[in-house]
């Protein structure tokens, strides 16, 4: 079983325990933040194997946080994985230009979402 520790950092409360739920049948651990404010908080303190940033939140949105992500030594390593309905073809180019690690589309194909996060966890301990 995992047990990495992934960050949901999504506003709406019904995505976000869909996720929470998903991942902890799968075994792996997880924290949550509605914001990306509270979000950049809990990745200073618990250090996360993975992230899952939505794009669209209130105050900074998750480009933005990314961006501090990056800046940071101790942060710029973790897997942050775009989590957002923006799904046309334009956006989703922004959103990987902007340095995320990867892509995933709400609502959540659960297969897909499963083994993208399986994938990137062990790329990143392998």
């Amino acid at each position: 079983m995992a047990n990495e520790l992934i960050l949901i950092v999504e506003d709406n409360e019904k995505n976000r325990k869909l996720a929470k739920d998903v991942l902890q049948v799968k075994g792996y651990r997880t924290i949550e933040a509605e914001s990306a404010e509270a979000g950049l908080e809990l990745i200073a303190k618990e250090r996360p194997d993975l992230v899952l940033m939505d794009i669209h939140l209130p105050g900074m949105n998750g480009i933005e946080a990314l961006k501090n992500m990056r800046a940071a030594e101790a942060t710029r390593a973790i897997p942050v994985f775009a989590f957002t309905a923006s799904v046309m073809p334009q956006d989703r180019r922004e959103i990987m230009q902007a340095g995320f690690d990867g892509f995933l589309s709400k609502p959540i194909n659960l297969k897909e979402f499963v083994a993208t996060i399986e994938g990137a966890l062990q790329r990143k301990s392998g």
